[in-house]
């Protein structure tokens, strides 16, 4: 190895074993013979490239394609953020107010969790699992989580291209959506059958406990004895606001548990005063089911508040912090992650309902559905258990 090549490799690695120290990532761990053995073929390849590749390697590019690799390679909401992503990080500016309606994960490019009801996505007829490969433009293959949602937010009014694909990776659709202000309004409600109040929570926001509490009351005086709650396609909001919400409907025990590095955990207890909302209650699930609303779900399934019928949540229950390098760079890094009330692993295992109900697939430029599968089958078992 020529003394330029040592210099290069040094470079790199360096902040490589910062990445790992101060990330707490491989921890304690650091010292084991195979953690030094991936360093040094990380070494041997970075040597191999600076002597071997056919053109002059720039070693800025190759050390980001590092980087951004090791936090992909641990959960979708990792990432690692440049110095200029940082400095928006810390200056905690809010993101623009014009959105589209997507929330995303990511899966070889970025995917649709799910769209907000009757958003600019939503109306395009956009859905869950639908992959995003470019936006404006710009491949997402190499874009985490993190940068696709800043790069879809922008001024109310103004338009931004996404390149999607659903099915064929041989005929991507592009579209044209308009960012829009989301609207005030985060539950909704309605009588979907004699006895039986239907409640739709569209996002689950700092608002949605309180428009909640009100809907069911207004179904109850209508007559509704039965409640169905539907969290199909809800997804992000804060993690709080889905044990908000929780706390209306579960008097005693716990709601869920946050666990950090170590297994050491937090329980979140319901409290004095909670359960307020005493109905018999199914809640509707399925794979965009995400975050705050799997929290709620999880909270009423686990206590035995309610009965989970649709399909498996996606598994994203989880809180992430910044940790800054040394070059100004930084970790967007997942420290803590939530699990059900039993215990169990809620972020990247999801929830299981109690009975499936398969969603069915949907071509690019089709209607859904006139009817509603899912939905159907938890008035069903509320007219079985009536008849029981």
């Amino acid at each position: 190895m020529t003394s330029r090549t040592r210099i290069i490799v040094m470079s790199i690695t360096a902040p490589v074993v910062a990445f790992a120290i101060i990330g707490g990532l491989l921890g304690k761990v650091l010292a084991r013979e195979d953690t030094y053995q991936h360093l040094k073929i990380f070494d041997d390849v970075v040597s191999l490239i600076t002597s071997n590749y056919v053109e002059e390697v720039n070693v800025d590019k190759v050390m980001r394609g590092a980087m951004h690799g090791l936090a992909d390679g641990l959960d979708p909401d990792s990432a690692y953020l440049t110095p200029d992503e940082v400095k928006q990080v810390e200056a905690g500016a809010p993101l623009a107010a014009g959105d589209v309606g997507i929330d995303l994960t990511r899966q070889y490019y970025l995917r649709v969790i799910a769209t907000r009801d009757n958003s600019p996505a939503a109306k395009a007829g956009l859905r869950t699992g639908d992959y995003v490969r470019a936006i404006n433009d710009t491949p997402t293959r190499e874009m985490s989580v993190w940068e696709g949602v800043r790069a879809l937010r922008g001024a109310p009014g103004s338009k931004v291209a996404l390149t999607v694909i659903r099915g064929n990776a041989a005929d991507p659709h592009v579209l044209e959506l308009t960012r829009e202000v989301p609207p005030a309004v985060e539950v909704t409600g309605r009588m979907a059958a004699p006895g039986v109040g239907y409640v739709r929570i569209i996002t689950l926001g700092p608002k949605a406990a309180g428009q909640l509490k009100a809907q069911v009351a207004q179904l109850a005086g209508s007559g509704a004895s039965k409640l169905i709650v539907d969290v199909r396609r809800t997804s992000g909001g804060m993690l709080d606001d889905g044990v908000a919400v929780a706390r209306l409907f579960v008097a005693k025990g716990t709601l869920a548990m946050r666990e950090a590095k170590g297994g050491q955990r937090e329980i979140i207890a319901a409290a004095s005063g909670d359960g307020g909302i005493t109905l018999p209650t199914i809640v509707l699930i399925d794979i965009g089911t995400s975050a705050a609303a799997e929290l709620f779900a999880s909270a009423l399934s686990g206590n035995q508040r309610a009965e989970l019928i649709g399909g498996r949540t996606i598994g994203r229950a989880a809180l992430q912090r910044l940790i800054k390098l040394p070059d100004g760079s930084g970790l967007w890094l997942t420290t803590t992650r939530y699990l059900t009330p039993a215990g169990t692993p809620l972020h990247e295992k999801g929830l299981e309902p109690a009975v499936v109900v398969d969603e069915p697939d949907v071509e690019f430029g089709q209607p859904a559905p006139a009817t509603d599968a899912t939905l159907d089958k938890a008035l069903e078992r509320f007219s079985a258990k009536k008849a029981a």
